[in-house]
């Protein structure tokens, strides 16, 4: 007798949420990836939490990450696919490079985190886990929200460029004809799946036409 099929291994993303201004693009980047059926390691740093209070009305609690979670997302949560990890557990399974994951995005990213990532600070576990998937070349995606850039911000980028990650900016383009800031969330999120061939239908893509913009929906 045949036995049934086992479940294929977890294998998720790690998305890493610091506290620069943007957490609509970590919200947006997280719904996509759930809509496309991948999974989601979650790990909110101390000051993003602040941000996300600040921006959205809500913040992530330790003890209570679901149902905090379900608020933002704004769905259902299946613990399956989305896992959390506290930002100072550093035995978490992200710490490891023998634990398996697909990547990291860091969205949005401090000038902070970039700089501890890049020096291999590991400070928390956010740093910890995007200094893993690095040695481990895996696909890493930062997300860089700041404005202007001093020296010692690009230094840290092109360190980062040079380990093997990508550097997003969080720059959205308004040649998809985007009537609303949301739109304009979803085009940076959907450039960030673009960055590790995750399908979506998030923005207009370009085509070569001129005039798509002005295009009624």
């Amino acid at each position: 007798m045949r036995k049934p099929s086992a479940r294929p291994p977890r294998k998720p993303w790690v998305v890493g949420v610091s506290g620069a201004s943007g957490s609509p693009y970590a919200k947006a980047v997280i719904t996509a990836l759930l809509e496309a059926g991948e999974s989601v390691d979650l790990i909110v740093s101390r000051a993003a939490r602040l941000t996300l209070l600040d921006e959205t009305g809500f913040t992530i609690r330790d003890a209570h990450w679901q149902i905090d979670v379900e608020k933002w997302l704004e769905r259902e949560v299946d613990p399956e696919q989305v896992r959390y990890w506290q930002v100072t557990d550093f035995a978490a399974g992200p710490s490891s490079g023998s634990y398996p994951v697909k990547g990291m995005l860091v969205v949005p990213a401090t000038s902070a985190a970039c700089a501890g990532i890049a020096r291999g600070l590991s400070k928390d576990l956010l740093q910890r886990a995007a200094d893993v998937n690095l040695k481990e070349q895996r696909p890493v995606v930062i997300v860089s929200r700041e404005t202007p850039l001093s020296r010692s911000h690009l230094v840290n980028q092109v360190d980062l460029h040079d380990a093997g990650a990508l550097i997003l900016p969080a720059t959205p383009g308004f040649y998809a004809g985007a009537r609303d800031v949301q739109q304009l969330v979803d085009f940076v999120a959907g450039r960030i799946l673009d960055a590790i061939d995750v399908p979506h239908t998030l923005y207009q893509r370009w085509e070569g036409e001129l005039g798509a913009a002005r295009k009624p929906d």
